[in-house]
């Protein structure tokens, strides 16, 4: 894989397009199986989601592999920068590079980077990582946003209702930001965690404040999920499934909404219920 290892050749503000792998389209990959149903056996083609990497290189030093799914890695590698903590908007990136089969992003900042002396292996699928420490103090957020629980439960039928890629072949994770009335950026990909730094690496490039908005998620909330909301600035977390005993405290300390088993009409609220309004 052909990568700048210096900055010299590279120009301000060069910003790339991806290139992606021909054979994949949207996230899906074809693949041959044998098929049992009732005991007869049947030979098939079909789409199954796709999983490959990205190599995120940062002023020359490689910075983090992260598996996922191989469209829009852009987003991802941007997302995650910002999350991270290595930038805090588009103006700190001077350079951006893809190699030719787009599973490297080549960024050169503005500024220096120390290298991380310590990463964290997260729970996420995919094997997800994390530089930042989230046993450090962190000031509780503060929010006007309320809601009622209609618009809890819309948000998550909405959220399912885009997901296309787990409705073609399942497999996947879907998330979204919402600002009460409609999903404002929705994001998928193999690992959960990814989905919040590709929302982020959307909303970064789109110059949209994330503050104030509800994420829903369709896997679970973990620590790590609620490391990178924090971060976000999101004060409700609502999920179809369980957060983490973790994440409730962390959410309870930080004055994060988590709302857990969003399904149907119903929902459990875990910390910071006063956000949600109850019809009276």
């Amino acid at each position: 894989m052909a990568l700048a290892r210096s900055d010299a050749d590279l120009e301000p503000n060069d910003l790339e397009p991806r290139a992606e792998r021909p054979s994949v389209q949207h996230g899906i990959a074809r693949e041959h199986f044998t098929l049992y149903d009732h005991g007869q056996a049947s030979e098939v083609d079909a789409g199954v989601i796709d999983e490959d990497q990205l190599c995120v290189f940062v002023n020359g030093q490689e910075l983090a592999t992260i598996m996922c799914s191989p469209v829009d890695r852009q987003h991802l590698a941007l997302g995650f920068l910002k999350l991270e903590g290595f930038i805090a908007g588009m103006d700190d990136i001077r350079a951006l590079r893809w190699s030719q089969d787009g599973r490297c992003a080549d960024i050169w900042l503005r500024h220096d980077i120390a290298a991380p002396a310590r990463r964290v292996i997260t729970s996420g699928c995919g094997g997800g990582l994390t530089f930042t420490d989230l046993a450090a103090s962190r000031a509780p957020l503060t929010s006007t946003l309320r809601v009622t629980p209609d618009v809890i439960v819309d948000g998550m039928r909405g959220m399912q209702a885009s997901g296309e890629l787990y409705q073609l072949v399942r497999g996947v994770h879907t998330a979204s930001l919402s600002d009460g009335a409609r999903n404002v950026f929705v994001a998928q990909d193999i690992g959960r965690h990814n989905t919040l730094d590709r929302l982020c690496g959307m909303a970064l490039e789109a110059g949209h404040d994330t503050a104030e908005h509800i994420l829903f998620a369709s896997g679970r909330i973990s620590s790590e999920m609620l490391g990178k909301a924090s971060r976000m600035g999101i004060p409700i977390v609502v999920s179809r499934t369980s957060p983490t005993s973790l994440s409730v405290r962390l959410a309870r300390a930080w004055n994060i909404t988590v709302i857990g088993y969003c399904r149907g009409a119903r929902f459990r609220v875990y910390a910071a219920g006063e956000r949600i309004r109850a019809v009276a």
